[in-house]
């Protein structure tokens, strides 16, 4: 993440995740110094009932061998009820968090202390955050060699974004689809002529399906029952459009639909599949509960792009060659009307709610806004140089430039017969994707989960940028270490409600010991830390590589302090590591201004020290890293210090010696 702008993200992410749970930081605040020491409940460990409701948690091991396990995934649960009547309760959006367990007196009272943590984790811009936010997203990354990278966009210290997996494919890949929960991800590989299924709750490959003859384009129609795959086989025979059983995972049928590239719509109760047929110059018309042909129109000699209006009960069928829109029928299958533009359209989509409609015309630089309530072109505006791409959020349509690093932003308000539209923009990135070469039909704009926001893949500098709306530029940038980036998916893991009341994310355990789960609802306020327990993984991959034990104490420090930090570096077995010449330690103040460096000192059984001048009040990151080590090394081996603001004696007391 680009340092300076972290502190927008920060602050910007705390904001969001408030305004989501609905609630005041202010009213959770309490000073972690004013904790005072109570007996914790031993019996509200994993149920709580309060103030009319109760919670149930419970975390499931993703495993065969049932125990949870660092490195492992797991099911983490919150089963929320009616205390009186046992009913569920649907709807109530709680939040969760899981950071280790507190010790010493801050455990003593558990109640106070874990609404001291909650109060920290929604302000994240001070830098305190927990080491799993259960109410967070992974970025999917597609690469341009045969395999995606997993990005949590929340991990990053020092520039350094934590990667979270890397998930090999057999062939390169092309497009791909997401599931509606998220919970599943196909994607097409041309060369092999099968379709890559992802399991997002462990990001791995669980199977290849076959999917005919170069399989590109994917899609899965409404209720998410099958999933339909565009063949652009050379031979006409092989060419259409290959139907996948999404629960059985089997391919169900073929259908020849005609030459060329094919795009896929489909009508709102996946009655209907409708799919172009660009080197025909036709649109197939598929009844997809009865699997069979229906109709096929001829819509131009080019057709590039086919996108269903909800609201019109119509398809759209844009063409290149001709420049014009051709609006079907979704019912009768006829040619309701015909839309004339300019030769050069290509990618089309509505908005959510079906009313907007954008064509892109790449040779012109423009996108077309058709009114689907009365379908006709009410706009041409000027976009990014050769648009692309084009998404959606509920406030905006983005456009991707081919030829120019500018995204350009259109304001769905603003449009209307007579309006005057907003159009804004801004640079993701260096360069223009097109020097990139060999792109995918996988779309490089992706929007956010909270849907005020997109995640832009620049090509050329392997970044993918964070941009809200609202601000100037984007307010941060993942690089993708290792591969060249493509295009970008978000994956939603927040806290979902999988079944009436029960609320539940899978999360990727990060280590071993005892964990606090932090939970919070809103309407009652209740806010509880349930417990659990990760067993060590001796296979587990920092275990094979040295280690860094941080010995910092205390981990609460006065303003204007030196501290002498502690650490010690141990192999994967244990056994001290001694001798690294090359060790560094470098800190900062969070979320990343006021970068130093400070020279280590061996001590001895492997125990290193730094003296780190602390001169302001905050959260300050403190970072080991070593060149002979590695980048592995230096990516993990971070921890905090919290620096308390200091009065004027205090800070005269402190200034002229160490604390250990």
């Amino acid at each position: 993440m680009n340092k300076k702008n972290r502190p927008l993200y920060l602050g910007l992410m705390a904001g969001l995740t408030l305004m989501g749970l609905g609630i005041s930081y202010e009213s959770l605040w309490c000073d972690p110094r004013s904790e005072v020491a109570v007996e914790s409940d031993p019996q509200a460990l994993h149920r709580l009932s309060r103030d009319g409701v109760t919670v149930e948690f419970e975390a499931k091991p993703l495993g065969s061998d049932g125990v949870l396990t660092e490195g492992a995934f797991a099911n983490v649960l919150f089963k929320v009820t009616d205390q009186n009547s046992g009913q569920p309760l649907s709807g109530v959006s709680p939040g969760a968090w899981l950071d280790p367990a507190l010790s010493g007196d801050a455990a003593k009272d558990r109640s106070k202390s874990c609404k001291a943590r909650v109060a920290l984790f929604l302000k994240s811009s001070i830098g305190a955050r927990p080491l799993l936010d259960l109410n967070s997203y992974f970025l999917l990354v597609l690469n341009k060699d045969a395999s995606l990278t997993v990005i949590d966009p929340n991990v990053s210290v020092g520039g350094v974004t934590s990667t979270l997996a890397r998930i090999e494919l057999p062939g390169v890949p092309m497009d791909w689809v997401a599931s509606n929960d998220d919970k599943q991800v196909f994607v097409s590989m041309p060369e092999r002529g099968e379709v890559a299924l992802i399991d997002t709750s462990t990001f791995q490959r669980v199977t290849n399906i076959n999917a005919g003859k170069q399989p590109l384009r994917v899609a899965l129609q409404p209720d998410q029952r099958l999933l339909w795959v565009g063949n652009n086989a050379s031979d006409p025979a092989h060419s259409g459009v290959t139907v996948i059983d999404v629960p059985s995972r089997k391919t169900q049928k073929f259908f020849a639909t005609g030459s060329g590239h094919h795009e896929i719509a489909f009508s709102a109760d996946s009655r209907y599949a409708f799919v172009s047929n660009r080197d025909s110059g036709t649109l197939s018309v598929i009844d997809a509960s009865e699997m069979r042909l229906v109709k096929t129109l001829k819509v131009g000699p080019h057709p590039l792009s086919v996108a269903y209006s909800a609201l019109s009960q119509a398809v759209y069928v844009a063409d290149g060659r001709e420049g014009s829109i051709s609006v079907i029928d979704a019912r009768s299958h006829e040619l309701r009307h015909k839309i004339q533009g300019q030769q050069g359209l290509g990618p089309m989509r509505f908005s959510s709610d079906g009313r907007f409609g954008i064509v892109l015309n790449t040779l012109e630089s423009q996108a077309l806004v058709i009114d689907a309530s009365t379908d006709q072109l009410i706009h041409s505006l000027p976009v990014a140089a050769e648009p692309y791409q084009l998404t959606f959020t509920k406030a905006y349509a983005y456009v991707r430039g081919l030829a120019s690093p500018k995204v350009t932003m259109i304001n769905l308000s603003s449009l209307g017969e007579g309006h005057q539209p907003i159009v804004q923009g801004f640079e993701a990135g260096p360069a223009a994707p097109r020097q990139a070469g060999d792109l995918p039909l996988a779309q490089g704009l992706t929007v956010a989960r909270d849907d005020n926001s997109v995640f832009v893949v620049n090509p050329v500098d392997n970044t993918t940028y964070f941009y809200a709306e609202g601000m100037n530029a984007p307010m941060s940038g993942y690089a993708n270490r290792g591969h060249n980036a493509r295009a970008a998916l978000v994956i939603d893991r927040s806290l979902r409600e999988v079944s009436p009341g029960v609320y539940s994310s899978t999360i990727k355990l990060p280590a071993a010991g005892t964990f606090d789960v932090a939970f919070l609802l809103n309407q009652p306020q209740i806010i509880h830390c349930f417990s659990t327990e990760v067993a060590a993984s001796p296979t587990a991959k920092h275990r094979q590589t040295p280690q860094v034990e941080f010995m910092l104490d205390p981990k609460m420090v006065l303003e204007g302090s030196t501290y002498t930090a502690r650490f010690r570096i141990v192999e994967g077995n244990g056994s001290p590591r001694n001798g690294i010449k090359d060790l560094n330690v470098r800190y900062f103040l969070a979320p990343s201004s006021q970068p130093r460096d400070s020279r280590v000192h061996e001590v001895g059984d492997g125990v290193y020290e730094a003296q780190l001048e602390l001169a302001q009040a905050g959260a300050w990151y403190v970072h080991v890293q070593a060149p002979s080590l590695g980048t592995a090394f230096a990516e993990k081996n971070y921890t905090s210090l919290r620096v308390l603001p200091a009065t004027a004696q205090q800070a005269s007391d402190l200034g002229s010696r160490s604390v250990r």
